[in-house]
């Protein structure tokens, strides 16, 4: 990266043009593709390099920084909006970087809170000047998915990373700016994160303060080698303090303070052409409630699918549906078998037909037939031995013609359709 960046940045000798001899517009275009590490080798090339790479004032805006924020998330929030202009790109850069990880499902893991836990499934996106989490459960009626922020993040009028929790849910930013949460009734927290798949919520004042080359108080920084990911760990769990100041101020609030929560992220959570029957899902049981799944293939072409939901026991909020070994999808023109298989058994519906947003479920035409086995199989591996019969176990998914699918077992006369929870990164039927 030097030797090439070394020749970009020498002037045109010999009528052959150098990187300098472009507008300035179209230097900051080509540099902006461009990770921190290889500007930091472009500015070491030599001082007009240097110069060129230090604009970083938070009103710079045709700055480097700037055009690099610019260009990787104009199109997903307000650059101009985050810490209300008063940020340097550069900070802004370092920590949207690290943050973005966060967009997508996260479920939160370990034992919740004495009283009613929360719901476990929790979506980050994107707001004008602030990152914001919600809680997502199912709705009591039809597809409706319920959407409860929670956690919102963004930066200070300092220009410091800050995150704040609203337990009371009395606080909306959904039009505001995220500067105006420093002053309202929010509990801050630290983000911290262990690795790239977990992060830790946890009040400020039992955890250690960040610094401010550290915002959130990141556990697992980029720069830190695998050898001491468990030292790191160790690390931040036993740094944990309360200030007094904080500490006394809980004691004139009357409230205790918040129990730190674990998350995990959901990996995989989109279907694609490869796979088409991967990712979140949401369904009508035959109790008539809506439940959410997961679909995940295997490093081997397996097919096995959980029900994510709130645990009341051990395994409970994290459980088997159905499984598969054989990929193979059984192409039309199906079977007068496979044919009445399907045409014998009823679909679920909510019992609001109004509830139904998109196409008709009873109007699904079926494009492929997959073989399933129930997750009784996976408990009990003998159940489809040749003492019971196999239809115990057995089941169907039907992909139909717009990507979605649903699934049954022959042991019973139900359908359950499956339903996009998310699309283009929007939450879907959120009431």
């Amino acid at each position: 990266m030097t030797t090439e960046t070394t020749s970009l940045a020498t002037p045109g000798e010999g009528g052959v043009s150098g990187f300098y001899d472009f507008p300035e517009e179209i230097q900051l275009c080509i540099l902006s593709f461009l990770s921190p590490s290889d500007i930091a080798a472009f500015a070491a090339t030599s001082k007009r390099s240097l110069s060129f790479c230090r604009s970083d004032a938070a009103c710079a805006s045709a700055g480097l920084w700037s055009c690099m924020c610019h260009r990787r998330w104009d199109s997903l929030t307000q650059i101009p909006r985050w810490g209300g202009g008063r940020v340097s790109y550069r900070s802004l850069y370092r920590t949207l970087d690290r943050w973005e990880n966060l967009i997508g499902f996260w479920r939160r893991i370990g034992r919740g809170p004495p009283s009613a836990s929360p719901p476990s499934l929790v979506f980050f996106e994107w707001g004008s000047s602030f990152l914001i989490g919600s809680r997502v459960s199912p709705s009591l009626t039809g597809y409706g998915v319920l959407k409860i922020p929670f956690i919102w993040m963004g930066f200070s009028l300092s220009g410091e990373p800050v995150s704040y929790l609203d337990p009371e849910r009395r606080f909306d930013l959904a039009s505001g700016d995220f500067v105006e949460a420093v002053d309202s009734d929010l509990v801050p927290v630290s983000v911290g994160f262990v690795g790239g798949n977990h992060f830790v919520v946890e009040e400020r004042g039992f955890c250690r303060r960040s610094s401010s080359s550290d915002e959130e108080g990141s556990v697992v920084g980029g720069s830190s080698p695998p050898d001491c990911l468990m030292s790191d760990v160790y690390q931040y769990f036993a740094n944990r303090t309360s200030t007094g100041r904080r500490h006394r101020r809980r004691e004139r609030q009357g409230r205790r303070k918040l129990d730190p929560e674990h998350f995990m992220k959901v990996a995989n959570c989109y279907p694609t052409p490869d796979r088409p029957l991967q990712g979140l899902w949401k369904g009508i049981c035959d109790d008539m409630r809506l439940e959410f799944y997961l679909v995940t293939y295997d490093d081997i072409g397996g097919i096995t699918c959980r029900r994510v939901g709130e645990s009341v026991g051990p395994f409970s909020g994290y459980c088997p549906v159905f499984w598969t070994s054989n990929t193979t999808f059984i192409e039309p023109p199906f079977s007068i078998e496979e044919e009445n298989i399907y045409q014998t058994r009823e679909h679920i519906q909510p019992l609001d037909p109004s509830c139904i947003n998109g196409s008709s479920l009873y109007e699904r035409i079926v494009a492929h037939i997959l073989r399933i086995n129930s997750s009784y199989d996976l408990v009990i591996p003998d159940l489809s031995g040749n003492a019971t019969d196999p239809r115990n176990v057995e089941g169907r998914i039907w992909q139909y013609k717009d990507g979605t699918f649903g699934f049954g077992f022959l042991r019973n006369n139900d359908i359950v359709d499956l339903k996009h929870i998310v699309l283009d990164g929007c939450l879907l039927d959120t009431v």
